[in-house]
């Protein structure tokens, strides 16, 4: 998919920020609509379904972690992905961050080129070349099935729509189901080697994904990774 294809929502209450950003993201040619707090936001991405939501934390009407929570709430929004852009760097607000539903948090002030560099790896997901005939694109194990291409899960004869981050964990599990997945290669199959997260977003994930699928399965071997037992 190419760059002028992409839809990407700025959430910002500051004026000039979103007229700056905005600015540098459309000369690398994706769409850029903007919304100045939470409920103009979620009306807009009901709109226009984007693939990435770059939302600030401190806004009027609604804050950025109950937009974020809004968002996470509607099937339409399941696969938009979200990043939180503040200036808020504290460790607890980039945990709530992502307790939300979040993908990532970006603090701010940052380098034009660094966001650009985690805008374009935040939507590598969308943007990688369609699967092989040899790679499968659904997995059915004894609870649960996983299908790539709707990015759903059937457990027990219910659908769960996942988090865009969390699904991808639990496909990276059940393609190696029963082996051990280090934390390092869910880091860079996930976010990539170039990007830096904090130690506890892969811990956030799983915990948030235990909750969704049940926590029998998900197995964490300490100081190495985790297997999806089946």
């Amino acid at each position: 998919m190419s760059n002028h294809h992409i839809r990407i929502l700025l959430v910002d209450d500051e004026q000039d920020i979103l007229e700056f950003i905005s600015y540098n993201l459309k000369k690398e040619g994706y769409q850029v609509f903007t919304a100045n707090n939470g409920k103009k936001a979620i009306e807009e991405a009901m709109k226009i379904h984007p693939h990435l939501i770059l939302l600030d934390v401190m806004m009027p009407e609604l804050d950025g972690i109950e937009t974020c929570l809004a968002m996470k709430s509607y099937p339409e929004l399941s696969q938009s992905i979200i990043a939180f852009l503040s200036a808020r760097g504290e460790d607890y607000s980039k945990i709530t961050g992502l307790e939300a539903g979040a993908d990532d948090y970006i603090t701010k002030p940052i380098h034009t080129k660094v966001l650009l560099s985690k805008v374009k790896s935040l939507l590598r997901r969308i943007t990688n070349e369609p699967l092989t005939e040899q790679e499968p694109k659904r997995i059915m194990l004894k609870n649960i099935t996983i299908d790539k291409e709707c990015y759903t899960v059937i457990s027990k004869d219910k659908k769960i729509i996942l988090p865009p981050k969390e699904f991808e964990i639990l496909w990276l599990l059940a393609t190696k189901v029963n082996k051990v997945v280090s934390r390092d290669e869910i880091y860079n199959l996930l976010w990539g080697d170039k990007i830096i997260v904090g130690d506890r977003t892969i811990d956030v994930h799983i915990r948030r994904l235990r909750e969704h699928i049940g926590i029998e399965n998900i197995k964490t071997i300490k100081g190495v990774g985790y297997l999806y037992e089946d």
